[in-house]
């Protein structure tokens, strides 16, 4: 967590952090939402079937994210679900802190972001801030920050686009 305070602090970034039990997923993490600003986020770590590259998917929590779409969008990579090993290699995270901003641990800039259109209409977005014990949350034009200085590549994708 202080490699992510000390990141936005360098980029003269405004946030709010809330500490509370930890969490592994949505459903846990909502009884502790409600006093939160902003979007509440779900990330999901895939990899292409070689396990060749990985992306990360950030979403509105009730964003429906359909996998088979976005095989379609990527040229039908063959995405599935990367594992517990991949997540600490490329990301430096446990399964429950899967978060945008274990991208700072990624020297390599491997892990492409595919981010949920609909985030960029969010005054606020929150994330956990690398442990599952916290959530932050930002400005979204903060976040898109904290992305561009990143070195990751990222795009939007346009999840209610998708036929499932």
């Amino acid at each position: 967590m202080k490699a992510v305070l000390d990141a936005l602090q360098k980029l003269n970034v405004e946030y709010k952090l809330k500490e509370h039990e930890a969490v592994c997923t949505v459903e846990e993490a909502d009884k502790f939402w409600t006093d939160i600003e902003g979007v509440h986020c779900k990330n999901l770590f895939l990899r292409d079937k070689k396990g060749k590259q990985h992306y990360l998917v950030v979403a509105n929590k009730n964003t429906s994210v359909s996998i088979e779409s976005l095989n379609q969008m990527l040229g039908n990579e063959r995405l599935g679900f990367a594992s517990e090993r991949r997540l600490d290699k490329y990301l430096k995270l446990i399964r429950g802190a899967v978060s945008p901003f274990g991208i700072i641990n990624d020297m390599d800039d491997h892990v492409i972001l595919l981010i949920d259109q609909s985030l960029q209409k969010a005054t606020m977005v929150s994330f956990h801030p690398n442990v599952n014990t916290a959530t932050l949350s930002l400005s979204f034009l903060d976040f898109e920050k904290f992305l561009q200085q990143s070195g990751n590549a990222y795009r939007y994708i346009d999840f209610d686009s998708f036929q499932s």
